[in-house]
């Protein structure tokens, strides 16, 4: 940074990682080689960009800030196998990484803690043609990531995640180990790929308004948390045909009953579109 004349932007969220112990462990875990593409968010000064080009992979590194990309060409822009992408990595195009290739990219990067949620939802859009990610998020967002339901920090993002997803630890970044040194320590969590997802759906964005609209009344019981999306009968009406006990509550439920639910739900949707009948209390079924 200094060398540059440079300085971090709090407002963009930018705590630079200067610890190698921590770089060998993101790049073992996202399998660089030779032959293999990596797609890095937030490249920075190119920390962990050199080490993954230093195993002979290829490297996209997406990166928004104008002056951290002039950095990046001037002290990796003469490497082949380095693709720069001056881009917002909640809006780029990842499935463009991915044309041409018989293995999906690894996805790695230290997550913006303002926009981790954004940025885990965009990959989530992506899942089908990205590989694992190797991700760093504040160390109690990776707690409730990683948990299981029933305990206090699960969460709908974890209901989501956990559903297409494999979840688990990589190696811990303690605050000391960033310039500037944040207020919090981090956690890299890896997320690889499931065969098939916990229960399959058509539609996505329903389950996702569905398991959100769940988890704004978590500690509610199931048949009225889901009020926003229907009338009560017709939620424990879906909860009856997925085998879900309407009486529980969201946070008990794992992804797999979550879908089901879903499932129950675009089943009513086509039976009500069908019968020409009027759509139900809250909204349509299909979309709330």
């Amino acid at each position: 940074l200094r060398r540059y004349g440079l300085a971090a932007r709090h407002s963009w969220g930018q705590n630079f990682l200067h610890e190698p112990s921590i770089h060998r462990a993101i790049v073992a875990a996202s399998g660089a080689a030779p032959g293999v593409r990596v797609v890095e968010i937030g490249a920075g000064l190119g920390s962990l960009t050199a080490p993954l080009l230093d195993t002979g992979a290829e490297v996209w590194a997406i990166e928004r800030d104008r002056d951290l990309c002039e950095v990046l060409r001037a002290e990796l822009g003469d490497n082949p196998r380095f693709v720069l992408h001056e881009a917002d990595a909640v809006r780029f195009d990842y499935a463009s990484a991915a044309a041409g290739l018989e293995t999906p990219p690894s996805i790695v990067g230290n997550l913006p803690y303002q926009i981790t949620g954004p940025l885990l939802f965009a990959l989530l859009a992506h899942r089908r043609v990205t590989g694992p990610w190797i991700v760093m998020v504040q160390r109690e967002v990776a707690e409730r990531l990683c948990a299981p339901p029933g305990s206090r920090t699960y969460g709908g993002v974890t209901a989501m995640l956990s559903r297409v997803r494999w979840i688990s630890t990589v190696v811990q970044a303690p605050r000391a180990c960033f310039v500037p040194r944040p207020r919090v320590d981090s956690t890299v969590i890896r997320l690889d790929p499931r065969p098939q997802p916990l229960g399959e759906v058509a539609d996505e964005e329903g389950l996702r308004r569905l398991v959100q609209a769940a988890f704004q009344q978590r500690r509610k019981m199931l048949g009225n948390a889901l009020s926003s999306l229907a009338s009560r009968d017709r939620v424990i009406a879906w909860c009856e045909r997925a085998g879900v006990d309407p009486q529980v509550r969201p946070e008990r439920l794992g992804p797999a009953e979550f879908a089901a639910i879903q499932r129950a739900r675009e089943a009513d949707a086509e039976a009500e579109a069908e019968g020409g009948g009027e759509a139900p209390e809250g909204g349509d079924a299909g979309a709330p």
